[in-house]
């Protein structure tokens, strides 16, 4: 890494409206056990009149409480999202104009569930340039999901939420290690999203993929720093499916317990989901891995190390 870098803390929003299994199930013909053992959701969060913007700005103000700092001290505002109301500007400009920056650079990623991963691999790159950058993913999934009749594979998955992390160059909670990141294009087709149509998402090729390149992705980064698998402590990965999760703790050869996992109250929050995910975990000291796998197909990893 050209600068040492360190995550300060995380932060994240959820709607209020829960959703449950039964309430789904009704509208889709199915059970709500069939929705839990296909998925490990129980219900998720759909907002009603909130953009985007709206709830990136909720995480990114819980985030900076945490830390103990003013939105003024950031050097840098990434917002990664792939549900983004318009072409552009994307939310980031909106979200920095909420905290009150009207001359702090933004960058936003429009890369739909692994867009977590790259923006805390890039902040971790970039610090050393712009010093605090805050780290924000947020998705309002429900608006894709309702964009056209609900489709029983993909209307059972998703949630609305927002995630946010704090990284910079002064020595904090977790000093990171080393990242990697990698796409796939000519599997783009398979998960997508144009504007005015429904969300097309080939299910086997994109869990295919995921359960293959994620591993690899985590044993890669954890090569590189001579670290076992099974010497790390917890993995936080984008929240897509339990089944995938489980699915990569085997193929580490972990046990699943290792594994973090929010995903039975949240669902899937696309990008946003491996944020919100570290806001609620407890670290113990020691290597921790944050992976994500999306649209693209892009993935990463990253490693880390509590220091308290």
């Amino acid at each position: 890494m050209p600068d040492t870098s360190y995550i300060h803390a995380f932060g994240a929003y959820v709607p209020d409206r829960v959703v449950t299994n039964a309430e789904l199930a009704s509208q889709l013909a199915c059970t709500p056990e069939w929705i839990e053992s296909a998925s490990g959701i129980r219900e998720r969060r759909w907002a009603g009149d909130e953009t985007v913007a709206d709830l990136a700005t909720a995480a990114a103000r819980d985030c900076l409480q945490r830390a103990g700092i003013e939105a003024a001290q950031l050097g840098l505002l990434i917002v990664a999202s792939g549900s983004g109301e318009r072409r552009f500007p994307g939310p980031a400009s909106t979200v920095a104009a909420a905290l009150g920056l009207n001359a702090t650079p933004v960058i936003d990623l429009p890369i739909a569930s692994a867009g977590s991963i790259f923006g805390l691999s890039l902040a971790s790159r970039l610090v050393g340039s712009y010093g605090e950058i805050l780290v924000i993913a947020a998705e309002k999934m429900s608006t894709v999901v309702h964009g056209a009749a609900l489709d029983q594979n993909t209307a059972i998955l998703f949630g609305d939420g927002a995630g946010a992390a704090l990284v910079s160059t002064r020595p904090g909670r977790f000093e990171v290690l080393d990242s990697v990141l990698h796409t796939n294009g000519e599997c783009r087709e398979d998960l997508a999203l144009n504007w005015g149509s429904p969300l097309h998402m080939n299910g086997p090729v994109v869990i295919r993929h995921a359960s293959r390149n994620l591993p690899a992705g985590i044993d890669e980064v954890l090569k590189r720093q001579n670290i076992r698998a099974a010497d790390v402590v917890q993995f936080v990965m984008h929240q897509a499916n339990q089944n995938l999760i489980t699915r990569v703790a085997k193929a580490l050869g972990v046990d699943a317990s290792r594994m973090f996992s929010n995903i039975a109250k949240y669902g899937n929050t696309s990008s946003a989901s491996m944020l919100i995910a570290a806001a609620e975990w407890e670290p113990s000291p020691g290597p921790v891995v944050f992976a994500g796998f999306g649209a693209g197909f892009n993935w990463g990893a990253l490693v880390a190390r509590s220091v308290r």
